[in-house]
């Protein structure tokens, strides 16, 4: 049988002890060999030559049947130089010494009674008023107790009242649920505890302590009934069985604290999203009998597990609480243990649900001084995108101490290494029976749903852009002018006017009148730009990534303070390049605090990018040097998932950093294969490559990995080698390997020294000979690329002049394994890339349109080309036309051009008379900032009078904004013409007439900019490549 024995206070206790020595009361309880007692508290006035003690703490003790309970009160003695304890006074508990049925539930309670405490030595009694006096000068003790048989269902819930270091609310809690009823002799307190108590079961616990007071003699008199016996239940609300549970959740909302309490200060100890509501996860977690509950004390081991039903508390705020009692499956950091679980509902509104839990272990060392209170919160979270309910579950913990220790560090310490480890195995239950949400995931729909819904109405986005002083000064003045014209008269006609010209007759006039007209086209402009906005779209925006892998989600929301520029409108657009891909966002019209909320999407990759480039330019067509307003790189692997989801990123670049521009995004990196089908896969193809087994790590030297450098969970380690890193003097560490970085970590003697690069800034690995400054071992150098890899500049042996790091490790303990692995890892890291942006290329070939759509437009000429140049050269037509021939004479006129890699194929025959190739090329900077590729078809036929040659060239466009948009069309034009010579003799030369013309294939509001813009350049590149071709030949026939 078991005895909850709750020791409220004691009064009427002597000042001073029989040596005059005083100190701090206690109360301890004694059964056979067990012992038990309270804190130590320092004793208060309670009249003449008496004190009073107060505790408030239960303690629990194992009774078998016929053992004596003996309840006692003493004191630590102090002064005169002695120390030890004395006994106030002791008393034996009126506890029934019957034996329980088998089979048989059975508990005993006994209300709040006073007790009065015999000397330790007591001697028989005598008749008279001395004996009694005696008795009474040790004072009395309120007790209440509850006897529990083995079969007992505990219905009573044993909550733990705990000293002066628990919280306030709880010492609050505890004081507004008795009170003392004055008495001249004696007083009565309700129970403290949660005790549900009918009437029946009080009267036979007063019933079975009468019949025990009778049965001994000794303490006949020292029992003092309870006078609020039946009033104890006034504030205490039956059970909830069951089947009510649901009831009480509902009865819950009404009374729960309106506000969401903060997380405990220990820390979150888990954190999770589940596809479920929030109700129904309450309900499997803390509903009675939970099967989630079961399954969880079966991994863990508990046995003896008892738990009391829900009842109610009528405190303020009223509220549900249990307590459950079990043994504790023994772990890897303590043996088996007995634990008391308390738990209180702080709120339920349907909801949103707080459950706070108290955790004493009073078996383990240190186990009374302090107790573990964890903190759950259950928040409804919206439906995802399937429908689904959602639910988010985190549980925050603290250790509270009951008293001062000087082993509180290592307690804290303890508890929550055992706290990880059991919420590891509860995150496994759990998911067993709710499936849990990708949180990246569900993060990026909740937060990217507004950028999808949210379109303004073209009467908002008019006001915002019309409203303004510019427009209302100009209708304002318009307005005036047409009242004023109304009501006027017509005046005669003066000085140089006539009939239908009426000239202004003032100088006031004339200035008004240039002032209103400068205003109307300013506001006409306006309105264009409006209404070809309005039709306007990103060339990437709103693009659905495909593949399976690592997916790149990029929301572009705004910028802030972005640079002028000499022209004085900015119209700022953003390119993204991620692993060779490259996005570009729409278009902003003269703003420098653009709004673009769009959303680009990259294809899926095989392995997890390490960096995000961002580039902000001015738009001012294609073919102009393009001012670039600020850039900026993302890394990955430096940032969170928390972080990237609403991240406002610094712009570098002296106009950038002068304004302080910023851009507002928001990034998404997730992964759809899953991170152990991802790390396999990937590990399967580095096998390959390297030529040896490249097993899975443990979790646990993941995670140590992944904490050494500050990385985020997706990224794992794939082999660690023992090396010494070369600087001046040599330093032994352990070089890392993963996907993305190569990283370092020595602690020499305290003095750590940690850096890591990534794989794409690696420009080439050298294997080095043995040398007497490698200690006669083989090492290897990484050279990174310009300008790269600069925070890991402190682990560098050195920097060439072009601004290149280089890393030397050596002392490898294998150098041919470690060799083939870093070597086989970067090879493949690189050529990864490469076939990345040949896929891109080879994906943008299937944009464009095939040679047979090519000649068909050619054939119909559909298409209106304008006169841009003509040219008069003194070479023959004939011999100008080597610049087509796709011979020397063409190569040096297209390099001179700025024109890369110029390739052509010969010339086919594509019909009668009709000659066909194809051209490819790249702009140089110079030409074009974005660089740009050429794809050209291009015909070749004899001209009409059969005096040249007339020449068709189709260009495609690649890698520059709107490149997509559009066709080039350019035709040259070139006949023979007679020359006049400075000798006045005549000779052969050529007129070339150069047209050029723009097919449009997606509409766009930069029409004619993007028309002026390569006019102007295409054309005028054109010019200067037969131009180039005279200079060469006109040599050659001089000589």
């Amino acid at each position: 049988m078991r005895l909850y024995l709750y020791v409220i206070e004691a009064r009427g206790l002597p000042e001073h002890g029989g040596d005059g020595g005083g100190g701090p009361y206690y109360a301890r309880a004694k059964v056979g060999k067990q012992r038990a007692r309270t804190r130590e508290v320092e004793a208060r006035g309670g009249g003449a030559s008496a004190a009073a003690a107060e505790w408030n703490e239960e303690l629990v003790l194992e009774v078998d049947g016929g053992e004596a309970v003996e309840v006692g009160v003493a004191r630590r003695r102090e002064g005169r130089g002695r120390c030890g304890r004395e006994v106030v006074g002791r008393v034996k508990l009126p506890v029934p010494a019957a034996a329980v049925p088998a089979g048989r539930r059975r508990r005993t309670t006994v209300p709040p009674t006073w007790f009065t405490l015999q000397p330790k030595h007591h001697r028989r009694r005598k008749k008279g008023a001395g004996a009694a006096a005696e008795a009474a000068d040790c004072g009395k003790i309120l007790l209440t107790f509850s006897l529990h048989g083995e079969n007992s269902d505990n219905t009573v819930i044993h909550s733990s009242p705990c000293s002066s270091s628990r919280s306030d609310t709880d010492i609050e809690f505890e004081r507004s649920t008795y009170w003392e009823h004055s008495s001249s002799n004696s007083g009565t307190v309700d129970s403290p505890r949660s005790f549900v108590i009918e009437r029946s079961s009080l009267e036979n616990s007063d019933r079975s302590a009468q019949a025990n007071s009778n049965s001994n003699s000794e303490d006949d008199d020292l029992i003092e009934p309870s006078a609020a016996t039946a009033k104890g239940t006034s504030d205490i609300e039956p059970m909830v069985p069951d089947a009510s549970f649901e009831e009480a959740m509902e009865i819950m909302k009404s009374k729960s604290i309106p506000d969401m309490p903060e997380d405990l200060s220990g820390g979150v100890m888990f954190d999770h999203t589940y596809l479920v509501d929030s109700k129904n996860l309450n309900s499997l977690v803390f509903g009675p009998d939970s099967q989630f509950s079961k399954e969880l004390r079966e991994l863990q081991g508990t046995t003896d597990y008892e738990e009391q039903p829900w009842t109610w508390n009528n405190n303020n705020p009223p509220s549900l609480t249990r307590t459950c009692q079990y043994t504790k499956g023994a772990t890897k950091f303590m043996k088996a243990v007995k634990t008391i679980e308390e738990q209180t509902y702080l709120k339920a509104d349907g909801k949103s649900y707080v459950i706070m839990t108290r955790v004493r272990t009073p078996e383990v060392p240190f186990g009374n001084c302090f107790e573990v209170v964890m903190l759950y919160k259950i928040i409804h979270y919206p439906e995802s995108s399937s429908g689904e309910g959602m639910s988010h579950l985190t549980v925050s913990y603290n250790v509270e101490f009951l008293q001062s220790t000087m082993m509180k560090s290592m307690i804290e310490g303890s508890v929550r290494d055992g706290l990880k480890e059991n919420f590891e195995s509860y995150a496994e239950i759990l998911s067993r029976h709710v499936k849990i949400a990708d949180s990246a995931g569900m993060d990026k729909e909740r937060l990217l749903a507004p950028l999808q819904t949210d379109h303004q109405s073209d009467i908002r986005l008019a006001y915002k852009y019309f409203c303004n002083f510019t427009v209302i000064s100009t209708v304002i003045m318009a307005l005036y002018v047409l009242v004023h014209i109304f009501l006027s008269r017509p005046g005669p006609l003066m000085g140089l006017e006539f009939k239908g010209l009426d000239l202004p007759d003032t100088f006031g006039e004339l200035i008004i009148s240039g002032i209103l007209v400068l205003q109307l086209e300013r506001l006409l402009s306006m309105i264009s730009r409006f209404v070809e906005a309005r039709v306007q779209r990103g060339s990437d925006h709103g693009i659905k990534a495909n593949g399976d892998g690592w997916l790149l989600t990029v929301a572009l929301l705004e910028a802030t303070s972005l640079p002028p520029v000499s022209s004085g409108s900015v119209d700022p657009y953003v390119v993204f390049s991620c692993n060779g891909i490259t996005r570009t966002s729409s278009v902003q019209l003269q703003t420098h605090d653009p709004q673009w909320n769009e959303i680009m999407e990259f294809d899926a990759m095989e392995e997890p990018p390490a960096t995000l480039d961002v580039e902000v330019f001015n738009f001012d067509g294609p073919f102009d040097l393009a001012v670039s307003l600020g850039h900026a790189e993302i890394n990955f692997l430096k940032h969170t998932s928390a972080e990237l989801a609403d991240i406002w990123v610094p712009l570098e670049g002296k106009l950038a950093q002068t304004c302080q521009s910023r851009l507002h995004l928001r990034i998404f990196l997730e992964n759809t294969k899953g991170p152990e089908t991802s790390m396999r896969e990937y590990l399967s193809k580095m096998e390959k490559e390297v030529g040896k087994k490249l097993h899975v790590q443990s979790p646990h030297r993941n995670a140590t990995f992944q904490k050494l450098f500050g990385l985020p969970h997706e990224e794992f380690l794939i082999a660690d080698y023992a090396c010494s890193l070369k600087r001046k003097l040599p330093l032994q560490g352990r070089l890392f390997l993963s996907a993305r970085i190569v990283g370092f970590y020595a602690n020499l003697f305290g003095h750590k020294t940690k850096f890591f690069f990534l794989w794409e800034d690696v420009e080439e690995i050298e294997e080095l000979t043995p040398s007497f400054t490698t200690v006669g071992t083989p090492s290897l150098l990484f050279v990174l690329k310009s300008g790269r890899g600069l925070d890991a500049k402190n682990g560098a042996k050195s920097q060439d002049k072009e601004g290149r790091l280089k890393f030397q490790f050596h002392s490898f303990a294998s150098f041919s394994k470690a060799s083939r692995t870093i070597i086989g890892l970067w090879k493949t890291k690189s050529s990864a890339i490469e076939q990345r942006a040949k896929l891109e290329e080879d994906q943008e070939d299937e944009n464009y349109v095939d040679l047979n759509d090519v000649q068909s437009v050619l054939s119909i000429g559909d298409v209106p080309l304008s006169k841009e140049y003509t040219l008069e050269l003194p070479i023959d037509a004939d011999l100008l036309m080597g610049v087509f021939d796709g011979g020397p004479l063409e190569a040096k006129a297209m390099s001179r051009v700025g024109c890369l890699d110029y390739a052509a194929t010969p010339w086919q025959d594509a019909r009668p008379g009709v000659l066909e190739r194809h051209a490819s090329y790249k702009f140089n900077r110079y030409m074009s900032i974005f660089g740009g590729e050429v794809v050209s078809t291009q015909l070749r036929l004899p001209s009409d009078d059969g005096d040249g040659w007339t020449v068709y060239d189709v260009i495609t466009l690649r890698n520059v904004p709107f490149g997509d948009f559009f066709r080039v069309h350019l035709r040259h034009n070139i006949r023979s013409v007679e020359a006049a010579s400075s000798e006045a003799a005549t000779s052969s030369g050529s007129r070339c007439e150069i047209l050029v013309g723009i097919e449009w294939v997606k509409r766009s509001k930069f029409q004619k900019r993007i028309a002026r813009n390569i006019c102007e350049k295409l054309a005028h590149r054109a010019k200067e490549v037969l131009e180039a071709a005279a200079r060469e030949i006109a040599p050659a026939v001089s000589g």
